[in-house]
C-alpha cells in the first residue's frame, strides 16, 4: 500500500511539474509580403556618383520562431523587375550584358539557420544565385518587431544590409568604370500564415 501510494505522488509530482513547464512555440511559417518587401541597391557611375536602383517583385519564404529568435528564409528576386527610373538603362540591365534575364529569371537567396537579437544588425550568412552561379554572402539583418497590422495580419518586420563584389558572379560589364561593389538595402515585411 506504501509503495502505490508513493508511486501515485511521484507521478502526481512528475504531471504536475509537465503542466507547469514553460510551453515552447514551434517556428512558425511566414510568406514575404511583396506589397511591403523592398530590394534596393546603390553602385558607383564613373565616380562622378551613386546609382541607385531596385527590384519590385520579390516572394520567398521565412520560418520563424519568436521566442529563441532563430528561423531560415528563403527568398526569390525576379530580375526583369528590376527599375532605375530610366527606360534605356533597365532594358539594357534586363539584356545579356548584365541580367541577361531571359536566361536568368531570377535571383535567390537561402540563409543558414539564424540567430536574431532584437534591435541589433546581425551577421546571417546564407548564398546567393545569380547568373547560374552560387556563392555565399554574409547579410546583417536587424529585426525591428512582431506585430499585428491594421489590415489584421500578424507581421515581422526586419532591415537588411549587405554588399557584394558583383564580378564574384560574372556580372562584370563595365568594371570599374561603373562600380564593382554593390550596397544593397532591404526593408522586409513577412506575414504569418
Amino acid at each position: 500500500m506504501l509503495r502505490n501510494a508513493r508511486f501515485a505522488i511521484a507521478l502526481a509530482a512528475a504531471i504536475g511539474a509537465a503542466g507547469s513547464a514553460p510551453a515552447f512555440a514551434a517556428p512558425e511559417h511566414f510568406v514575404l509580403d511583396p506589397a511591403h518587401t523592398y530590394p534596393s541597391f546603390s553602385i558607383t557611375h564613373l565616380g562622378f556618383s551613386v546609382m541607385r536602383g531596385e527590384f519590385t517583385a520579390t516572394s520567398g519564404t521565412l520560418v520563424y520562431d519568436e521566442q529563441t529568435h532563430t528561423g531560415s528564409v528563403s527568398a526569390r528576386i525576379d530580375a526583369a523587375s528590376i527599375f532605375t527610373g530610366f527606360t534605356k538603362r533597365d532594358e539594357h540591365l534586363r539584356s545579356k550584358t548584365f541580367f541577361d534575364v531571359a536566361r536568368f529569371p531570377a535571383l535567390r537567396f537561402r540563409s543558414a539557420t539564424f540567430h536574431l537579437v532584437p534591435g541589433k544588425s546581425v551577421p546571417v550568412q546564407g548564398k546567393l544565385t545569380m547568373l547560374g552561379v552560387t556563392k555565399p554572402v554574409t547579410l546583417h539583418v536587424e529585426p525591428t518587431r512582431c506585430g499585428m497590422r491594421m489590415d489584421k495580419h500578424y507581421v515581422c518586420g526586419a532591415i537588411i544590409t549587405g554588399s557584394i563584389k558583383r564580378s564574384d558572379w560574372g556580372l562584370n560589364a563595365y568594371v570599374p568604370f561603373v562600380g564593382d561593389d554593390v550596397t544593397m538595402q532591404i526593408e522586409a515585411e513577412a506575414i504569418r500564415q
